[in-house]
């Protein structure tokens, strides 16, 4: 099940980017007393009392503004609302309710999604609380007050929030194929891939850049195994964006990203690799998915030679430094070049994710790592590593208890990892550590 998605929207100055950073413990939004600072939409991963779900934040809505940059912030934040499962509506009780915030509820009446008035900047709820009555007249139910600045009501708000989540199904919980999201750029032949492996048009493919705009589920069943391909539209730089529409297709493949099992990257190989490729396998590695390269058109790459694939390859590792465990392939949907072997890789990926090494096995790797190449040390103490164990899988995921964190350095993680992946190979997905110290009692004994 994809996590749900809450939109904060409101007019512009009402505190929407400081409850949104808030909410994700992490200043990822510009906070500013000037309107209109918000004006690209910023997303991030939050949870509450177990329900994790992915929150946007949006520009100010301004209804009746002719201004472009204005125009354009309205138009994101209406793509916002109708991806949302819920709807945060701020207002601000300071300014009470002023005719904007009535021409955005409308629209969020048309929405039919589930709406939660926010009324923030309530610094006294003893003293403010009667002047919260008036947003009733909204039509929209029972404000919330809260002080995003404050963090006063921000459990109250949270729990009206999640209780508009949808419940998983059983269908959802019985579900047993292998979920797989097409990602890549704009133009990129995701579509066409996916095509080609159903042998049917059920997409639309254009020339035109951006034409898929939603996330299309296909089932595919090969070799008694359904597979499950989540198309999504392609990303895009911002820079390069002409389309308000558009800006919004990142939220959609990071959605994408959280419902699948397994990332397959596709890269045009005839335009190369982009910035906003490395991003989405940032994404898909932190996310713990497995990842699958897919260089698509490579029968349109002119002047090719022996060497061509090799240069080709070296340059996607120096682009995804954090993914060497990626598998890369070079396929053609025109043509339909090598792309039934992308089940297999697929197969292979799974099998990886889902691997467990015996706990003896894995101590055994780590003993003979540390004999191989000796633990860091600080001031005459050591890193000691007393032992080792799986503790899930997709992806597969090693506690340590050590005598200290700060002594098992990235870099001695990172050799660590490579010894596990020299044993077990773990090709097609990220490993996960987990540190933990043990207490000086406990190292005593």
């Amino acid at each position: 099940m994809s996590k749900p998605m809450v939109a904060i929207v409101g007019r512009a100055n009402v505190g929407k980017s400081t409850l949104f950073n808030l909410l994700c413990g992490s200043n990822l939004s510009i906070v500013k007393d000037t309107p209109g600072v918000t004006r690209d939409r910023i997303y991030a991963d939050s949870d509450w009392n177990g329900k994790e779900f992915i929150l946007v934040d949006t520009g100010g809505i301004e209804p009746a503004s002719e201004d472009v940059i204005m125009r354009q912030m309205r138009e994101q934040a209406e793509m916002a609302v109708e991806m949302a499962n819920v709807i945060i509506f701020m207002v601000d009780v300071k300014d009470g309710l002023t005719d904007i915030d009535y021409e955005v509820a409308e629209m969020l009446r048309r929405s039919k999604k589930p709406v939660v008035v926010c009324v923030n900047k309530v610094d006294s709820f003893k003293k403010q609380m009667d002047d919260t009555y008036e947003f009733y007249s909204l039509g929209l139910g029972d404000p919330v007050p809260v002080s995003a600045a404050g963090r006063l009501g921000i459990g109250e708000l949270l729990d009206e929030v999640t209780g508009h989540f949808p419940e998983k199904t059983v269908g959802e919980e019985e579900d047993d194929s292998v979920k797989i999201a097409i990602i890549g750029r704009p133009n990129a032949g995701k579509s066409s891939i996916v095509n080609r492996l159903l042998g049917e048009n059920r997409m639309i493919v254009s020339d035109v850049a951006g034409t898929t705009r939603d996330a299309v589920d296909s089932t595919i069943m090969h070799n008694k195994q359904k597979y499950t391909f989540i198309d999504t539209a392609g990303l895009r730089r911002k820079s390069k964006i002409k389309e308000d529409v558009e800006r919004y297709s990142i939220i959609r493949a990071v959605a994408a990203v959280d419902r699948s099992d397994i990332v397959v990257l596709v890269i045009d190989a005839v335009t190369g690799v982009g910035e906003q490729d490395a991003k989405i396998a940032g994404i898909a590695h932190e996310r713990g998915k497995g990842l699958i390269i897919a260089v698509n058109k490579w029968d349109a790459v002119p002047d090719k030679d022996d060497k061509t694939m090799n240069k080709f390859t070296k340059e996607l590792r120096s682009k995804f430094p954090f993914a060497q465990y990626a598998d890369i392939m070079y396929v053609s949907a025109l043509t339909g070049q090598r792309l039934i072997k992308l089940y297999d890789e697929i197969d292979k990926v799974r099998e990886n994710q889902t691997m467990r090494v015996p706990t003896g096995v894995l101590n055994e790797i780590v003993s003979e790592a540390a004999a191989l190449q000796q633990p860091p040390s600080d001031k005459g103490k050591r890193l000691r590593i007393y032992y080792t164990t799986q503790v899930s899988v997709k992806p597969p995921t090693f506690i340590f208890f050590v005598n200290s964190r700060e002594l098992f350095h990235f870099s001695y993680q990172r050799y660590i990892e490579n010894k596990f992946r020299e044993a077990y190979g773990f090709w097609g997905t990220p490993i996960h550590f987990i540190i933990r110290e043990r207490d000086k009692k406990e190292q005593d004994n």
